[in-house]
C-alpha cells in the first residue's frame, strides 16, 4: 500500500494572519517522515463562496464549479491536519465553511489541528473535533497547541520570535499527532479499500 497523503490545511484567510509561521514550521517537521506524504493547503487559493448549495454534496452534487473544485482537491488526501486560529472561542468562518463546503470526501480519514492563540486554540480544536465527527472524519487525540508564553515568543502581538525558540518542548506534541494520523490514516485507507 503506498504511504497515506496528508493535507496540512492552513485555516485562516486574513492578510494578517499569523498561520503561516507555525504551518512552516509543522511542514518542516512533518517533511522529515518517510511514512507520510504532505501537502500543504491553503484557504486562500479557493475563494470559496459562503455555502449555497441545495443540500450538502451527501445528498446533491454541489453546482458551484468553486467548490467542486474544493471537494475534487479534498478527495485527493487520506487524512488532514488543520492549522487553527481561535476566533471567539471557535474555529475560524472562513475554515467552516471549508469544512461545510464538501462531505463525502471528509468521511471515514483521519483529522488532527495545529492550533495557536492565548489558550494554543484548545476550545477551537474542541469545536473541531465535534464538526468532524459529524463530517464522520476520525479525530485524533494528539495535537499541538501554541498557547500563552509561546505564543507571545513568536507572534507579532509579542515578541515576533522565530518559531526554532519553541519549538524543542512542541515538537513531543507534534511528533504524536503526526503518529496519530499516520496509524489512523493506514487503518482508514485499508478500510475504505476493503
Amino acid at each position: 500500500m503506498t504511504k497515506p497523503k496528508i493535507a496540512v490545511i492552513i485555516g485562516s484567510t486574513r492578510p494578517t494572519r499569523f498561520a503561516d509561521k507555525p504551518a512552516a514550521w509543522f511542514m518542516e517537521i512533518a517533511g522529515q517522515r518517510d511514512d507520510l506524504d504532505v501537502e500543504l493547503v491553503d484557504l486562500r487559493d479557493y475563494e470559496l463562496p459562503f455555502f449555497h448549495e441545495v443540500a450538502s454534496n451527501a445528498w446533491v452534487p454541489s453546482q458551484d464549479p468553486k467548490a467542486v473544485a474544493w471537494q475534487q482537491k479534498i478527495a485527493e488526501f487520506d487524512g488532514y491536519i488543520f492549522i487553527v486560529a481561535e476566533y471567539n472561542h471557535s474555529v475560524t468562518g472562513a475554515l467552516k465553511n471549508a469544512l461545510d463546503q464538501a462531505y463525502v470526501e471528509w468521511i471515514h480519514k483521519p483529522m488532527g489541528a495545529v492550533g495557536y492563540g492565548g489558550v494554543g486554540a484548545a476550545r477551537a480544536i474542541e469545536h473541531l473535533r465535534g464538526i468532524g465527527v459529524e463530517l464522520q472524519m476520525v479525530p485524533v487525540r494528539n495535537a499541538v497547541h501554541i498557547g500563552g508564553g509561546d505564543f507571545f515568543a513568536v507572534s507579532p502581538l509579542g515578541q515576533n520570535g522565530e518559531m526554532s525558540t519553541i519549538s524543542a518542548h512542541l515538537e513531543p506534541s507534534a511528533k504524536g499527532l503526526l503518529d496519530d494520523i499516520a496509524w489512523w490514516a493506514n487503518a482508514t485507507k485499508a478500510a475504505r479499500s476493503a
